[in-house]
């Protein structure tokens, strides 16, 4: 790998690590749910990636290691996702609505 493109790979790493940091702290807790699913959004679009390469022909065996691998954790990482935005939207229901979701819940 060219030591330049190398370089201006990590250059771009870090300014995007500096600059997600930056926006996620400076979020509003109203509006953490919203940036959940974008963020949902965003790891199933990796995820449509991760399968693409793990199944691809014509590749070597670490790619499609590495591909299962990303398959796996960005499965984790939607499936968490979506979990924990369900969680986050359940905290602004009104109670009576939260007590008819669990009545209907109970089998009887």
């Amino acid at each position: 790998m060219n030591p330049a493109v190398l370089i201006a790979s990590v250059y771009v790493f870090a300014l995007a690590a500096f600059l997600g940091y930056q926006v996620i702290s400076r979020v509003p807790p109203l509006l953490h749910t919203p940036l959940m699913s974008a963020t949902n959004a965003i790891s199933g679009i990796s995820l449509i990636g991760s399968l693409v390469l793990a199944g691809a022909k014509g590749y070597p065996l670490p790619a499609h290691i590495l591909g299962f691998v990303a398959v796996t954790t960005a499965t984790v990482n939607v499936v968490g996702g979506f979990g924990i935005t369900d969680r986050m939207l359940k905290m602004f229901r009104k109670k009576t609505d939260q007590k008819a979701a669990a009545t209907k819940a109970v089998p009887q």
